[in-house]
């Protein structure tokens, strides 16, 4: 029976340890991170006393006691309560002097816009237009065209002004119908300079 008792005490050792007691605190916040959430207090005082050096305590923006967007400034005066943890010390609440709302930082992380900012090359394949993509398009399905030079008539892969803009002569580069007819050949000769 002895044993079994010594086994309960075991057993509520780590539990104990897990919901260790809470103290209470008051310092200033010492920096604090608006885009991760977290950031650490500077403890001067515990439970009234005064401590001869600041010590460090972990604070999480779950923890803060504020409206709206939670965050410390950097030097805001704050009292709290914390706990010791297998990581360090925590807060479990943090307010302003008196219990009053944390004041916060003026700083907020850099979010998502609204809208997303497109590229400059970045079309509705649909109409054409700059403003919006195809699945936003008010127009009915439009005909197909060339990427190129917007013709109904044909597609980028067969387009004579693409083909001509990029014949041999004016860019040094093999034209789509050129390169067509060069697979099928061994190899083409370069082509004679003039000079």
């Amino acid at each position: 029976m002895a044993e079994g008792v010594c086994k309960t005490e075991e057993d509520e050792g780590p539990s104990a340890e897990e919901e260790s007691p809470s103290f209470h605190g008051t310092g200033v916040c010492k920096w604090f991170n608006v885009r991760m959430g977290f950031g650490f207090l500077s403890m001067t005082s515990r439970d009234g006393v005064a401590l001869d050096e600041p010590v460090d305590v972990f604070v999480h923006q779950s923890k803060l006691h504020m409206d709206g967007f939670r965050s410390l400034k950097e030097g805001e005066a704050v009292e709290f309560t914390f706990k010791k943890s297998s990581k360090g010390l925590e807060s479990q609440r943090v307010t302003g002097p008196g219990g009053i709302h944390c004041v916060g930082s003026e700083r907020r992380p850099k979010g998502k816009k609204v809208q997303k900012r497109r590229s400059k090359g970045d079309r509705c394949y649909n109409c054409g237009g700059l403003d919006h993509h195809a699945k936003e398009c008010k127009l009915p399905p439009q005909p197909k065209r060339c990427h190129f030079c917007q013709s109904i008539d044909h597609m980028v892969a067969s387009c004579p002004v693409k083909a001509q803009q990029s014949s041999p002569a004016s860019q040094g580069k093999l034209s789509p119908s050129t390169a067509d007819e060069g697979e099928h050949s061994q190899s083409a000769p370069p082509p004679e300079s003039s000079e």
